[in-house]
């Protein structure tokens, strides 16, 4: 049954009441169905024009044009499961009253803890049809698009009114699944992690435009700088004769790119492909995995930095700016569930952006006297792996505090490793245990530590060739040896690619238990490609994935203690294995011990031994 809560007029699809009515009727039952209707998506600059609420039976409309909802703020930001369906966006025009919804559950999220790894959409039109199946009309959508003064037809009404009716149908129906598939936990941290992302997307981040601008500007000015060496290469070597034109007759007022006489766009990978193969280069295209071989060629080196400016220049120059919301302040939006578990950004993009390059530093609180407190793990992917294969090796050098890197190329390398010690050695003097700047020491750790974070991405052979500038044979042996000093560790990763081979999917580590289906799997094990495509992610999932479980556990506690406490902090932003927040400076140190006693805290249902140990670190800027 539709009730419509707006101006009074006659309506043939509903009754007209009041606000305490729906009020009345909201607590009267235990779950509630939440949906919004607004004039756009940005929070920023758009408006929410329609609430709808209710269950299965009764479904009411509210016109919040005219219709003030704070009667519902108990409700909505009570302990009544809330259902809704992609709950970051409703969340965010609701916070524009000043609402913070609480307990929720999303259809859309739970939709993809479900079939995490299954390509599909999770679009309420695909989830209805699949686990209902309903088919709705959504064409009626765009109608609230801009939508003015005019009152609501009777057909929006209606339309606003079903994904109420539909979203506690769902919820029954996926419940039972997340029962039955043991889904409970990674359920609930998903759906209550979501109410912290969309805190996230709804504070933003600031940005100082003018230090921007300088950077972008001599990002291009680089790329076209380094364009002009290349353009020295082609000349100077006669295999390349046909990518030079003869020159072009200027005068005294012609810029160099008028008077340009090499034929060749250098961001055009299809000629750049045919210039390095007249060259002489065996390769199949011009991405850098192929190219890194050939680094120590003056030329493929030049190229390979001009790619990494022109990458610059593109990612963050003067276009960036456009995503700089009305109020001076970037929002990126995420995607929440990967297939690994681990969180995606976009629109911008906010993490790829480099932690060590000055473009990290224009990013800035925007509020006076607001600073940045950030922390982050120190080697989490290391200390799941250390917990999950019970190598004695790695615990003792993690509980100790010793260089994990250092440790394991000792081991590894053995009688090489104790020959490039030079005089003072800072691993061996006092028995320290510690990086040194031995410059063979430095490069052997180098070789094993890529082994070390490697395991956490399936690493073969292939890969760790091409990460250090290895033939395939060598890395081989490398390989080897390495899993010859730790047998814990290669029976651990083993046992783990086996599972997803035997099983068609893996899991995270408890108490989440997070699945990652494989869609291509069918018990058929004699498609060998597709079986180690499954191998490599079965080693990897459990890692990446048990991370990601901790960094959103993490991220809830954070929230949660923010909101009970009414604390002068806000979370603004979260790379992988970083947290993110601005805080008043006058609490700026309090706040860095509670994010870090927070942080560590969340870490001991997967890591019960307390190795991992989280950094924080108050800044003026957001850097890494």
């Amino acid at each position: 049954m539709i009730k419509f809560v707006g101006n009074p007029r006659l309506l043939n699809c509903c009754e007209a009441v009041t606000i305490q009515e729906v009020v009345d009727y909201c607590n009267s039952i235990d779950t509630i169905a939440v949906d919004t209707e607004t004039t756009g998506l940005n929070h920023i600059d758009d408006k929410m024009i329609m609430l709808q609420i209710g269950d299965d039976k009764q479904q009411f409309v509210i016109d919040t044009r005219c219709i003030d909802i704070e009667p519902l703020r108990h409700i909505l930001e009570g302990d009544k499961v809330k259902i809704l369906h992609n709950v970051k966006f409703d969340y965010k025009f609701l916070r524009q009253y000043n609402i913070r919804l609480n307990n929720v559950w999303d259809t859309m999220l739970t939709s993809q803890v479900i079939h995490c790894g299954k390509e599909m959409s999770h679009s309420l039109n695909n989830v209805l049809e699949r686990e209902l199946d309903i088919t709705m009309d959504k064409s009626v959508r765009s109608n609230f698009i801009n939508k003015g003064s005019d009152e609501f037809t009777e057909s929006e009404i209606v339309y606003g009114a079903k994904d109420v009716e539909y979203l506690i149908q769902l919820h029954h129906s996926q419940s039972v699944t997340v029962i039955q598939h043991n889904l409970i936990q990674i359920t609930e941290l998903e759906n209550k992690a979501a109410l912290a992302y969309a805190d996230i997307e709804y504070n933003g981040i600031g940005l100082d435009k003018s230090n921007w601008l300088k950077l972008a500007e001599q990002a291009a000015n680089d790329v076209r700088l380094i364009s002009i060496a290349l353009d020295a290469y082609i000349e100077s070597n006669p295999k390349l004769n046909k990518f030079v034109d003869d020159y072009v007759q200027g005068d005294l007022f012609m810029s160099i790119e008028e008077l340009r006489k090499v034929n060749v766009k250098w961001s055009s990978p299809k000629q750049v492909l045919d210039v390095f193969r007249t060259y002489g280069l065996n390769v199949e295209d011009v991405n850098a995995k192929n190219l890194h071989i050939y680094s120590k060629d003056p030329f493929i080196k030049t190229y390979i930095k001009y790619k990494e400016q022109a990458k610059l220049a593109t990612s963050y120059g003067d276009k960036f700016l456009e995503n700089v919301d009305s109020d001076g302040r970037i929002r990126t939006s995420f995607k929440q569930i990967l297939n690994t578990g681990r969180v995606a950004s976009g629109k911008p993009n906010m993490q790829q952006i480099p932690a060590d390059n000055d473009y990290r530093n224009c990013f800035i609180s925007g509020y006076d006297d607001w600073v940045f407190v950030s922390g982050d793990y120190s080697s989490q992917e290391l200390c799941i792996i250390a917990t999950g294969s019970k190598d004695p090796v790695w615990i003792k050098a993690l509980e100790d505090g010793e260089d994990l890197h250092s440790v394991c190329a000792d081991l590894v390398y053995g009688r090489e490793w104790y020959e490039a010690a030079e005089e003072d050695c800072a691993y061996f003097v006092g028995n320290a245990k510690q990086k040194c700047n031995c410059p063979r020491h430095k490069k052997l750790r180098t070789n094993v530590k890529s082994i070390n974070f490697g395991l956490a991405y399936g690493m073969g052979p292939h890969k760790l060739a091409d990460t250090l500038l290895i033939s395939i044979k060598e890395a081989e042996r490398l390989i080897e040896k390495y899993f010859t000093a730790f047998p814990a560790i290669k029976h651990f990763l083993e046992s783990l690619g086996n599972y997803g081979k035997q099983n068609g999917h893996i899991k995270t580590y408890a108490p989440y238990r997070r699945i990652r289906w494989f869609d291509a799997w069918d018990g058929d094990r004699t498609d060998k490609a597709m079986m180690g495509k499954i191998e490599r992610a079965s080693k990897n999932t459990p890692i990446q994935g048990s991370g990601a479980d901790m960094c959103k556990s993490a991220l809830v506690m954070v929230r949660d203690h923010i909101y009970h406490n009414n604390l002068p902090v806000k979370l603004v932003m979260t790379v992988h294995d970083q947290i993110d927040t601005i805080v008043h400076k006058s609490y700026a140190d309090t706040w860095r011990y509670t994010l870090q006693d927070i942080m560590e805290t969340s870490t001991l249902d997967i890591i019960p031994s307390g190795l991992l140990k989280a950094e924080t670190e108050i800044s003026t800027v957001w850097k890494k």
